[in-house]
């Protein structure tokens, strides 16, 4: 099949969940046989031609000069020139700047959506903005033949809102199975020794509730802020809380090497996402053997079950730091989660699920 992937700033992965994910299928679908697409932003890091035998795309983004606005000029580009090409499957990642120009997909190939979370749930958007991304939604809904969703709980609010039924797939993660504290020196921390995070700078990612309940906690471990903090929410965090010489901000890391050994040594892993759907970083997290303390959510508690600690509020982070315990007291529940991935999660299993759900769209449409 000749298949599109639209709706991420491109690949090698330099930006987040939705750029993994479409870096490490796009070269699965390769190696199944697949003629694949991946479309980028002219601004990507990487301008080669090609990436493991994936063709790259290259379209103007208006981003860096008009900010959020620009990325309804990318999408829109991106859509003008997969009219041109006859692809068999466009898979859509996300929605929010591209179903306005729903109208212009092309009517031949097979359209299927990630629907991603609950974007109109974000605080840092205003009423009308919220609003706007209702209406996203429901066109995004409405214009794809098929739907997929990362989160039982997308899944169900997809079927009661719309009465449309979507496939659930989460996203998936290697099994690490290879620690080197060699790692570890480039950041200057030692095994268990650091507290960490990895998330953007969101308000829903709740930052701010988890470095107010580490700097008012016992803890004299290090905190390791991980996450490109150049926006202004990112700005603000930095500055509230430079005062405390625990908490590192490291910026953005996309290697996957650094990442897992950091996820792997670290003493708590912090994963505070409350809209998004299911996170990539969870699952990696699960599969680097970290012990999670996530906030809870439909979407946190579906996937960890009992195997993590839970927290609400920044008062709950304190309590659980001051009542500090060895990492591997709770090795059963980390054992657990590394397993749930292996069954339910590993990236072999969630690329095969999607192409199975390709291969059935294609023949049903």
């Amino acid at each position: 099949m000749k298949i599109a992937i639209i709706g991420t700033r491109g690949i090698p992965n330099y930006h987040g969940g939705f750029e993994q994910f479409a870096e490490f299928f796009s070269v699965y679908l390769v190696r199944k046989g697949h003629d694949v697409y991946v479309y980028n932003s002219h601004n990507h890091k990487y301008k080669k031609p090609f990436f493991k035998g994936v063709k790259i795309i290259h379209k103007y983004d208006a981003e860096y000069k008009m900010g959020t606005a620009g990325q309804f000029i990318y999408d829109l580009n991106c859509i003008l020139d997969v009219r041109k090409k006859n692809f068999d499957i466009i898979l859509q990642l996300g929605y929010t700047s591209s179903s306005v120009w729903y109208k212009l997909l092309p009517k031949d190939a097979v359209i299927i959506t990630n629907m991603d979370g609950f974007e109109w749930k974000r605080s840092k958007y205003n009423y009308s903005v919220k609003q706007f991304l209702k209406t996203a939604e429901r066109l995004a809904v409405i214009s794809s033949d098929f739907l997929v969703s990362d989160s039982i709980g997308v899944q169900e609010y997809l079927r009661r809102t719309y009465k449309r039924q979507s496939k659930f797939i989460a996203y998936g993660a290697k099994l690490f199975k290879s620690p080197s504290q060699r790692f570890l020196k480039k950041y200057e921390v030692k095994p268990f020794e650091y507290d960490m995070l990895i998330a953007r700078m969101e308000p829903e990612n709740n930052i701010l509730k988890i470095l107010s309940g580490f700097t008012a906690s016992k803890s004299t471990r290090k905190f390791l802020v991980i996450g490109d903090f150049s926006n202004a929410y990112g700005q603000y965090l930095k500055k509230k809380f430079e005062g405390d010489d625990r908490i590192l901000f490291l910026g953005g890391i996309y290697k996957l090497s650094h990442l897992n050994n950091l996820r792997y040594f670290s003493h708590y892993y912090f994963h505070g996402h409350s809209v998004g759907g299911t996170n990539p970083s969870l699952i990696e997290a699960m599969a680097s053997k970290a012990f999670i303390i996530a906030h809870s959510n439909i979407f946190n508690r579906t996937i960890l079950k009992e195997n993590a600690f839970y927290f609400r509020t920044s008062k709950e982070i304190t309590e659980i730091l001051d009542r500090d315990v060895d990492k591997y007291v709770h090795n059963k529940k980390i054992e657990n989660n590394f397993k749930e991935v292996e069954l339910n999660y590993s990236l072999d299993i969630i690329h095969e699920q999607y192409m199975n759900y390709f291969e059935d769209c294609f023949k049903g449409n």
